[in-house]
């Protein structure tokens, strides 16, 4: 009887902590639905325009901060994020982009003798994929051994430094800082060619269960016909 009664005791405490595990995994897999960013994301108003295989998701805050958002139809990734500026005196202001290349609005007239002296400086650009957050900084000459690409747990960034001491970068990653997710130097990989450092970082599973999720509560934003004057920047 004693050893029947340890074999129940046995299963019971099995049953108990699968129970327990479920549990967990499915508060983590909701884990960033309790975070400042998603409740600030859920009460914005949101408009969408669909142009070919781009769709753009205008966001206005409570705040009265703007956001402009672009994905590809077919892959669901975003690969531009942009935050509309107020201007100095007050002004319409200008986007300045997060994710993704430059707004047209803010390439610079190349023939300027300001772009001509820093032409041959690092430029950082984000990109955004699947499964990893990328920079690519250009104009960087100097052979893959001479960079020391770091996580900083403390400033939740990357630090991009050389041995030459010719070049010294923050990379700040907000989707971390919003979901207080830690950074992890095992999610840092780097390469480097035709004089561009491209260093990547593993999403973690968090923050792609929050890409996810936010995707599906995308689809409730129904596009637009007219073109919006916010969108039209873009």
């Amino acid at each position: 009887m004693k050893r029947k009664s340890c074999l129940i005791e046995t299963i019971d405490n099995f049953v108990v902590t699968e129970k327990n595990v479920r549990k967990n995994s499915v508060a983590n897999l909701k884990m960033h639905r309790n975070t400042i960013w998603y409740h600030t994301l859920l009460g914005a108003e949101k408009s969408c325009l669909k142009e070919e295989k781009i769709k753009k998701i205008h966001y206005k805050f409570e705040d009265n901060r703007e956001m402009v958002e672009e994905y590809n139809v077919d892959t669901q990734v975003l690969l531009r994020r942009a935050w509309k500026v107020k201007g100095k005196l007050g002004g319409e202001g200008k986007w300045e982009v997060e994710i993704g290349d430059p707004l047209p609005d803010m390439m610079v007239n190349t023939d300027s003798a300001e772009i001509i002296e820093s032409k041959d400086q690092p430029i950082v650009s984000r990109r955004n994929t699947r499964i990893n957050l990328e920079w690519r900084i250009r104009n960087l000459p100097y052979p893959i051994g001479t960079y020391s690409v770091e996580a900083n747990s403390d400033e939740k960034c990357i630090i991009v430094r050389t041995t030459n001491k010719k070049y010294y970068k923050k990379l700040q990653i907000p989707e971390l800082v919003r979901l207080n997710l830690p950074v992890e130097q095992a999610n840092i990989q780097f390469t480097h060619s035709f004089h561009t450092l491209i260093i990547t970082y593993k999403k973690p599973q968090q923050l792609l269960d929050m890409d996810k999720d936010w995707n599906e509560e995308l689809k409730k934003v129904k596009p637009v016909k007219d073109i919006p004057n916010e969108c039209k920047t873009q």
